[in-house]
């Protein structure tokens, strides 16, 4: 996540009344004759226009449009608000699901005093067709006493959820909730001072004003778009299609305006700056065939060190975010996309060093797969059970990420080939093929007929079930699957009213942004992979889904909320998104013309979708040294003739030497090419159990509409009950996981793992017998004190252990990082652990608030199989263990704990 301000969010019904009416609206607004490209209960696409319900976009030539489009943000809200308070901005009043809830009747409103800890639950009946005010006041008065009082007496306080808040580690207390301005971003909201309660006359009762369901500018679209930029440096397009033609030119319009004047591709509208993933994305659908040197230039801005920086991520980027390395791919677009020798050359080595990195710091050897966040869903609680923390986010296995280094090492292998270093080719072929054999072993679900979302849990990982469209669409387009897989993730993969949702099912309790969210970007990428599976309705859809936000909202926005398809109600957004207006363009590149890019030559694949029949002209579109004038006739996906200044081609490919001005004549065998799609309802999981442990038995309070419960031991399942108790006996390690299903067989996520074991099967070894105290003013620790690691200081710790029996054993650390946030920032510590000399495995210990060094946690585990007696354990700070800040790589590391596994 990029670092932000917290911004609004809205919470919308299913379906607002005003953006999903049925198509009765549309019969005024077209004529009868008219004929539909595609059309849903949800909105219609036709030749010239685009109509949701009321709403209607028009095209009134290819280079302007209008439309009416008002977002429905501020109509039909409930009064209901949902919210609680949290210190220093932390989830630390109430247990989880426990939240006060309060009616917001009229323009303004005030609670009576809550007091911190306590839940207030509002009874007032509130009167049918009863909605919050537009603009209303509410203020929320809070007791902070008893807070206060027990930090006078004791030092600090501990909140209903376990937490310790020191005296002087108090910051201030925050309102999170449901309803904007409000959020549930937590990792957000310390520092927010429009969230900040007060107490102006120091009586203890903080005290905090909302402006609910404010009316503001951004949430209004504008009218009309003209061009008014000159394009005509790029290639044309022209069709039998306006609506088409003027959704290449708008985006074509929107990426010149994403050009900073430094020559570099700036993000967004509101994303000022050169961001990693984004370009990177960017330039795989679009930019290194109109803006090669503009590529460049943005991703060796990217470059720090001789290496690819990991700009954003959870707990302080690398290596808790490892998807860095689309960056590879996207270097190899350009590559192929211009032939430039000096930048194979230059750019070889960078991907080279930062996947030797990452082969030492992010990959599981047990599993073959890569660790990490999920590829640009990098936002924790959007995509993550609440209980996750940056260190288990680490361990966990994404199938987007993973997908990336699938190909960033097979970009390597071919780049190492074309230079003649053959010997690495050869290790990168082969991590590369690990890889591939890895998603489809473990990620794999035969019984829905795609990949799931990623391996989580601690020492014991279980499968997320979840539909994941970007780690989806990369398994098809870089080859992940075989033509068999291929087609049944483009059939069987779940679809919205409004297109193909980040994540599937939504997440309850969370905001729309990743979590209830589409955006354009990814559904291109979803366009490319089935077009590549041949699937012609699932193409149409997908196209359709991003036609109607452009010309609807008149520019590319960044996403939109996954139920009603408006733009207003997710927690960021901006206009001008330039991996949006990519993906837009790359529907005529890379889909209707079907340009893939080859070392020695561009291949033309195209998939014209029958409902787009007829004409596509491409011209002034440059290759290397040629100029292409491409004139297409037809539909499907075989090419019945193709002629090249008005002779037959052997094959429908371009050779990289070609120069000159040249016209290409395809005519289409209008084959039928058919497809399904799995259009399904937008659907939520229930919420996630939270699970205790007590005197034998697991127990967890009921999850609202959840019909049974699957409780699974060491990652496999072992019961499912209806209880919300199971009995469990304290012997050799065993890690649980409770997961609520509902009556459709939708599951939640796993509860955060419980660990059941005898006490002669661990042990725990204080650091600071190993290496000097540090001598800070810390709380919290364990023992008699705690170690200080950085660049500097204790570079190397060993440690001396003995173990009563041969076996598995995992090993992690308690520490703490307060050298940032969650959620941003580059300064995660990394150091190699190592048994008796040997490498071992990768310790993670990621930021976990700014300056909160009382806040402890614990990192990953890594397994490593001991014989009985002693031991010499080792953590030290190696050269790969440089983390995307180079200065800064320091924690405070409290004890180490060694449990017997198996």
């Amino acid at each position: 996540m990029k670092s932000i301000p917290l911004k609004s969010s809205i919470l919308f019904a299913l379906l607002a009344v005003s953006a999903c009416q049925t198509q009765k609206p549309a019969a005024t607004a077209k004529k009868a004759t008219a004929t539909p490209i595609w059309q849903s209960e949800a909105y219609t696409i036709y030749p010239d226009s685009v109509v949701q319900g009321a709403h209607v976009a028009r095209v009134i030539s290819r280079t302007e449009l209008t439309s009416n489009y008002q977002s429905p943000a501020n109509q039909f809200q409930s009064p209901g608000i949902t919210f609680k308070f949290a210190i220093n901005g932390r989830d630390n009043e109430m247990k989880s699901g426990v939240d006060h809830y309060f009616n917001c009747i009229g323009g303004n409103c005030q609670t009576p005093v809550i007091t911190f800890g306590q839940q207030f639950k509002d009874t007032a009946e509130v009167p049918a067709d009863t909605y919050l005010s537009q603009n209303a006041a509410m203020t929320v008065r809070l007791d902070m006493r008893p807070v206060l009082q027990a930090f006078e007496k004791q030092g600090f306080y501990t909140s209903p959820t376990g937490d310790k808040i020191f005296k002087e580690d108090f910051k201030g207390v925050y309102i999170a909730g449901n309803t904007d301005p409000l959020s549930w971003d937590f990792d957000n909201l310390g520092g927010n001072k429009s969230l900040e309660l007060t107490d102006p006359d120091g009586d203890g009762v903080y005290e905090i004003t909302l402006n609910l369901n404010a009316s503001r500018e951004e949430k209004l679209t504008a009218q009309q778009w003209k061009m008014s930029r000159d394009v005509a440096a790029f290639p044309q397009y022209n069709s039998d299609y306006p609506i088409a033609d003027a959704m290449y030119n708008l985006a074509l319009e929107e990426m010149i305006n994403a050009v900073e004047p430094d020559s570099t591709l700036r993000t967004g509208k509101e994303w000022a700056g050169v961001w990693t993933r984004d370009i990177s994305y960017s330039i795989i659908l679009s930019m290194a065939q109109l803006q090669p040197q503009v590529s460049k230039y943005s991703l060796m801005r990217k470059v720090k060190d001789g290496r690819i920086v990991q700009d954003t991520g959870t707990g302080g980027a690398y290596p808790v975010s490892t998807d860095r390395m689309i960056w590879a791919v996207a270097a190899w677009e350009v590559y192929k996309a211009t032939g430039d020798e000096q930048w194979l050359s230059d750019t070889y080595q960078i991907i080279k060093k930062s996947l030797e990195e990452d082969y030492k710091n992010a990959h599981n050897l047990e599993t073959g797969l890569v660790r990490g966040e999920s590829s640009f869903l990098d936002w924790r609680e959007q995509t993550y059970p609440r209980w996750m923390q940056p260190a288990d986010i680490y361990a966990s296995e994404n199938l987007g990420t993973n997908a990336v280094h699938y190909q960033a090492n097979r970009v390597a292998a071919q780049m190492a080939e074309l230079l003649n270093d053959k010997s690495a080719a050869t290790k990168f072929k082969e991590v590369a093929a690990r890889i591939k054999q890895s998603i489809n072993e473990h990620l794999w679900q035969q019984e829905k007929g795609y990949y799931g979302q990623y391996l989580y849990g601690r020492n014991y990982k279980i499968l997320s079930p979840r539909a994941e469209a970007l780690g989806e669409a990369l398994t098809v387009i870089f080859g992940v699957a075989d033509e068999e897989r291929s087609k049944a993730i483009a059939a069987n993969t779940p679809v919205t009213d409004f297109g193909t949702p980040n994540i599937y099912p939504q997440i309850p309790g969370i905001p729309p942004y990743h979590n209830n969210g589409i955006w354009p970007f990814v559904q291109s990428y979803w366009s490319l992979a089935v077009a590549k599976a041949g699937n012609e309705k699932a193409l149409m859809e997908s196209i359709s889904a991003i036609y109607r936000p452009e010309a609807l909202f008149l520019t590319n926005k960044e996403n939109f909320v996954a139920a009603n398809g408006d733009y207003a109600g997710t927690q960021v957004n901006s206009s001008n998104m330039l991996w949006s207006l990519s993906g837009s363009l790359s529907m005529v590149y890379k889909v209707l013309f079907g340009m893939d890019f080859q070392v020695d030559k561009l291949l033309l694949n195209p998939l014209v979708p029958k409902a787009f029949a007829g004409n596509h002209k491409l011209t002034n579109y440059t290759y290397r040294k040629a100029v292409l004038n491409i004139e297409m006739s037809g539909h499907g996906n075989q090419i019945n003739s193709i002629t090249m200044d008005g002779k037959p081609m052997e094959k429908p490919e371009i050779p990289a030497g070609l120069t000159g001005t040249h016209s290409i004549n395809i005519e289409l065998a209008n084959n039928e090419v058919g497809g399904e799609v799995n259009h399904t309802i937008d659907y939520t999981s229930p919420e996630t159990p939270k699970v205790a442990y007590t005197s034998g038995e697991l127990t967890w309070p009921a999850v609202e509409g959840a019909v049974a419960y699957q409780v699974t031991k060491n990652g496999a399942p072992l019961e499912k009950t209806q209880s919300t108790s199971f009995a469990v006996n304290a012997g050799a390690y065993a890690e649980y996981m409770v997961l609520a299903l509902d009556k459709e067989g939708v599951s939640s996520f796993g509860s955060e793992p419980v660990v059941v074991v005898a006490d002669k099967y661990k042990s725990v070894y204080e650091l600071e017998k190993s290496a000097p105290k540090a001598n800070l003013p810390y709380r919290d620790y364990s023992g008699n004190g705690f170690v200080e690691i950085s660049k500097k200081k204790n570079t190397s710790i060993k440690i001396e252990v003995t173990v009563p029996e041969d076996g598995s054993y995992a090993l992690d650390f308690r520490y703490a990082n307060g050298n940032g946030p969650i959620n941003t920032e580059n300064k995660a510590a990394i150091r190699t652990l190592k048994a008796d000399g040997k490498f071992a495995g990768t310790i993670v210990l990621p930021q976990r608030g700014t300056d909160e060094w009382s806040n402890w946690g614990y990192t990953n585990a890594v397994e490593v199989p001991l014989k009985k007696g002693r031991h010499t354990i080792s953590l030290s700070f190696e050269p790969h263990n440089e983390n995307m800040n180079g200065e800064i790589n320091q924690a405070m590391v409290d004890l180490m704990r060694v449990v017997k596994l198996k």
